[in-house]
């Protein structure tokens, strides 16, 4: 009687298509890739990046999506969220904002970085600025001199 043996075939190539494939069926980037997720994100960055839609929450695009994490060390599904690479940087790095037209998310994110510092507005120096009706520099009876004689 004769049995059979069931032999399964290693793959050649990575899920992602690359080659070759130096551990657990990973390709080199992969491999780092899972290894960082696993040791910076506790395996969660995949699934921030789906419940996100692979998005920035800030602006929506779907380009250079990183995670951050809003609590430093801490990596919870409630205190990691997908920024793009402009706005991950600009919570980082930025020392002051220069306008109001930023959104709210985002300068709720840089509070929580920066939490000793100061916001400083630029001034809209285009604005026209009411005029005030003209009147005196000085109070005339207080300028009044004495009669010269």
């Amino acid at each position: 009687m004769k049995t059979k043996s069931i032999v399964l075939q290693k793959s050649f190539s990575c899920s992602c298509g690359r080659t070759p494939v130096v551990a657990k069926g990973l390709c080199a980037s992969c491999y780092t890739m899972k290894r960082h997720d696993e040791e910076y994100f506790a395996g969660l960055r995949e699934k921030v990046l789906k419940r996100d839609e692979h998005a920035c929450r800030v602006c929506g695009t779907m380009i250079h999506i990183l995670v951050h994490h809003r609590i430093l060390g801490v990596s919870t599904m409630k205190t990691m969220i997908s920024l793009c690479r402009k706005h991950h940087m600009q919570v980082h790095k930025t020392v002051f904002f220069e306008d109001r037209t930023t959104s709210d998310l985002l300068r709720t994110l840089w509070r929580e970085w920066h939490p000793l510092s100061t916001e400083q507005y630029a001034l809209d120096y285009t604005a026209p600025l009411p005029c005030p009706e003209s009147m005196s520099l000085f109070d005339p009876e207080v300028l009044s001199l004495p009669a010269q004689r």
